[in-house]
């Protein structure tokens, strides 16, 4: 009489199933990083050791030429308070922030000008710097 069943059932876990999915997230993920693109200039930045984090916020430039920048508009030094109160009329108070971009050599009275305009209107300022 033979007790052992015929059917045996193997401790082997196959893993096969698992790496096809993970390699179609890191497809995935590859793809949809290329896309994201940012609102901001090709500024050779100061370095300091910080990290800037620019969700929704505006970004002000100031280049080397002290061009005045809004995201990636040019806008004239006059206008800039204005056009960043019409930006931030209908924000709320978390959601004013502006992250300042002033390239390398920019002298520190515009940097100061726009960080004047968002102290007068209660704007958040984020200083963004290139890493060390």
């Amino acid at each position: 009489m033979n007790i052992r069943g015929r059917n045996k059932v193997t401790p082997e876990f196959n893993m096969s199933s698992m790496t096809d999915i993970v390699f179609l997230l890191l497809i995935f993920f590859m793809l949809t990083s290329t896309m994201v693109t940012t609102n901001a200039l090709d500024l050779v930045l100061p370095k300091a050791k910080g990290k800037t984090d620019s969700n929704k916020s505006i970004s002000v430039s100031i280049n080397k030429d002290l061009k005045f920048f809004i995201d990636k508009e040019e806008v004239p030094e006059a206008e800039l308070e204005s056009r960043l109160l019409g930006i931030f009329a209908a924000a709320t108070e978390k959601e004013k922030a502006i992250v300042l971009r002033a390239e390398e050599g920019v002298p520190i009275e515009k940097a100061v000008g726009v960080l004047d305009i968002a102290n007068k209107n209660q704007i958040k300022v984020v200083l963004a710097v290139r890493p060390k």
